[in-house]
Formats: C-alpha cells, sequence, structure tokens
C-alpha cells in the first residue's frame, strides 16, 4: 500500500514578525509608564500601582490637549446682538466714582480673545455666590499673569458700587469688575436664568475684522452631570479642587467652600 505523502504547510513569515512587534510595542509601552524615580522605603506593590495610575495622568494630558485643540479649531460664533454697555469703577477718579464702558472697549490687549466670568452676585441676593468667590479668590492673583496674553473681566448683576465693596473685604485688588445690572448681557449669555437666577457661565469673545463674536463657553454647565461629579464646567480655572484631586481625601462627597471659616 502506497503510503501518501503529507504536504508540507509553508511557514508564515510574517506571523513571528508580527508577533515579535507587538511584544516589543508592549515593552516599549511598559517602559514609557514606569518612572524613573523611586521614593524612600516604597514597595513593590506601590511602584506598580503608581506606575499604573502614571499611565493614566500621561493619557490624561494628552486627552486634555486634544480637547483644547478641538477647542481652538471652532468656526466663528455668531456675532454679538449689541455692543453692551457695563458700568465699572474709574480708578483714576477715586473711589466710587463710576464710568460706562463697552463690549468692544474691553479688548484692551489687541488681536487678543476676551474671557468674562459671570459672577452669581445679583442684586437681590444678600450675599454673593461661596463657590464664585472661591474661584475670584484665586483668579485675583492670576490677573495680573493672564494680563498678559489675553483680555479678561468679571460681570455681575449687582449695581458696580455693591460689587467693588465687595472686591475691597476680600482683598482682591487685581479684577476687573463690570456690573451688567442696566445691559441684558447676562441673560443673552447664559449667565441668568429666565427666571433672573444668575448663573456662573464663562464666555470667551474674540474680534474678527472689527466685530465682536462669540467664540465659547463653558456649556458643561447645562450639560447633564455624571452621578456624584457636579458640572465641573469651570474646574480647569478653579484651583481648589484641583489640589484635593492630588489627595486620598479628596474632593469630598458634600463639602463645598464658604465665604469665611468660623475660628
Amino acid at each position: 500500500m502506497a503510503t501518501r505523502k503529507r504536504s508540507k504547510v509553508p511557514a508564515n513569515p510574517k506571523k513571528p514578525k508580527r508577533k515579535a512587534a507587538g511584544r516589543h510595542k508592549a515593552a516599549a509601552q511598559a517602559a514609557a509608564f514606569t518612572s524613573s524615580i523611586r521614593f524612600p522605603n516604597e514597595s513593590a506593590a506601590y511602584r506598580r500601582a503608581r506606575d499604573k495610575l502614571l499611565a493614566a495622568e500621561y493619557a490624561l494630558r494628552r486627552q486634555v490637549e486634544t480637547v483644547a485643540a478641538l477647542r481652538r479649531r471652532l468656526p466663528a460664533g455668531g456675532a454679538v446682538p449689541e455692543d453692551y454697555v457695563f458700568e465699572e469703577i474709574a480708578r483714576d477718579l477715586g473711589a466710587h466714582a463710576t464710568e460706562q464702558v463697552r463690549l468692544s472697549e474691553l479688548f484692551v490687549l489687541p488681536g487678543a480673545s476676551l474671557v468674562l466670568y459671570n459672577f452669581m452676585f445679583g442684586p437681590d441676593t444678600a450675599s454673593p455666590c461661596p463657590m464664585c468667590t472661591s474661584i475670584l479668590d484665586a483668579l485675583d492673583g492670576e490677573a495680573p499673569h493672564i494680563a498678559q496674553r489675553i483680555n479678561f473681566a468679571i460681570v455681575a448683576k449687582s449695581p458696580i458700587e455693591r460689587i467693588c465693596d465687595f472686591a475691597q473685604e476680600r482683598g482682591w485688588r487685581n479684577l476687573r469688575l463690570l456690573s451688567s445690572a442696566d445691559n441684558s448681557y447676562n441673560r443673552d449669555y447664559h449667565g441668568e436664568t429666565s427666571s433672573g437666577a444668575q448663573m456662573p457661565c464663562l464666555n470667551v469673545f474674540e474680534k474678527r475684522q472689527g466685530h465682536v463674536h462669540h467664540f465659547t463657553a463653558s456649556e458643561l454647565l447645562y450639560a447633564k452631570p455624571d452621578r456624584n461629579m457636579g458640572h465641573r464646567h469651570v474646574d480647569m480655572v478653579w484651583p481648589l479642587w484641583n489640589v484635593f484631586d492630588v489627595t486620598r481625601e479628596g474632593r469630598g462627597a458634600s463639602w463645598h467652600p464658604k465665604l469665611s471659616y468660623g475660628e
């Protein structure tokens, strides 16, 4: 009986190469997320967990820049419906001497964007929003640095004298403070609801060929929040929570900033 010859299946030379390439890629990724530093008495288990966190931090850093790049590529927003007139304290005319300033005049730094933050401090409220106040406590210190690259101001619905009295009480020295008491800016740009409630919306504007256009806003304020996370629409400009986030305690479930803390 004749024996049948088994045909040899030709080896696939590409498969080992693909496997090797995969192993090299995995090794490179592992190396990329392995820290080159060590701390006194840390365990191997700690280092494995910390390197896993490092990989997540690396991805987050890239994602933050991806979102920023998407934002920068936005087309021009709508032209503002009017050149809103705000009121502010005239610094060169003495205490509580007021003057009017138009939206278009807030572009002090030519060619730079204008960022306006809505401070929840309406004429009918007994005191301003503590969380807005926490943000502005920090931004007052940053304002001279911000002014090197963009235009920046704070808008509230209260009369300008009331806004400035509170600013003096807080020790704010650098923020440009505006009152929108006599215009519809807050309502038009979602810093106020239809019922008159004040909202902490951040808006960005730009000048294009001499006309002011809206660029973007913190629209997460009006999006459904994730469970136990809140809106976090201006977290990127709010140092408080970012400091808490690097600790084991985190942000806490119910803590919020106050206007003052008892001794």
